[in-house]
């Protein structure tokens, strides 16, 4: 696979939507990031959950789940937005009372042409905290995303960088259901930088 730049001499411009799509990428990475910044410091000051929460998870080498899900996402190439619909599967493990790992990795695609998608591979710390059932985290990851272009024309890999947060719900003593937001910067890409906005719907299984 090559690097994104090459591509920019096959790509068609869109010189006149430009501006207007760039002022509201600008704006979505803003609201994002502010976004994930507070809930960030919401769970580092938050007060302390419940010693028995505590102590299962110091008990033990880490606390691990594994889950998959539907993707819903919009996302936009030569600022002409986009919406891809896929699957996800994702794994988490959590060292200490408030923070972890996570790794996940998406495949989508476009509604309007099944030529196109968008895959990502990512990883990278989550800091979180404990209400009962409801836990509630961000998370900023690193990783590879693959874009393929219409009919196949090219099949290109980006460096993505992601803002995150979302929340685990339990349901049972080993499931949990996931609902889960990213805004990703695919860095690189032809014209502009890609931002797409990410949501996962999912559940998994959590080790006990």
């Amino acid at each position: 696979m090559n690097d994104g730049p090459a591509l920019g001499a096959i790509l068609p411009l869109h010189r006149n939507r430009r501006s207007r799509g760039f002022q509201r990428l600008v704006c979505l990475r803003f609201h994002a990031i502010t976004s994930a910044v507070f809930a960030i410091c919401l769970a580092a000051f938050a007060p302390h959950p419940a010693n028995a929460q505590i102590r299962e998870t110091a008990s033990r080498v880490g606390d691990l789940q594994l889950g998959g899900g539907f993707v819903f996402a919009s996302s936009n190439y030569n600022f002409n937005p986009m919406h891809l619909i896929g699957g996800a599967f994702y794994t988490t493990f959590d060292m200490k009372a408030h923070w972890g790992g996570e790794f996940n990795f998406r495949q989508n695609s476009s509604t309007s042409d099944s030529t196109v998608y968008e895959r990502t591979y990512e990883i990278g710390p989550r800091i979180f905290i404990h209400r009962g059932a409801f836990s509630p985290y961000a998370k900023a990851l690193y990783g590879r995303g693959i874009y393929n272009f219409s009919q196949n024309v090219a099949n290109v890999a980006y460096n993505v960088y992601t803002f995150g947060g979302g929340a685990d719900f339990q349901v049972r003593r080993s499931i949990n259901v996931r609902a889960d937001y990213e805004y990703q910067t695919w860095a690189g890409f032809p014209i502009a930088d890609l931002h797409p906005s990410v949501i996962t719907i999912g559940a998994a299984y959590h080790f006990q």
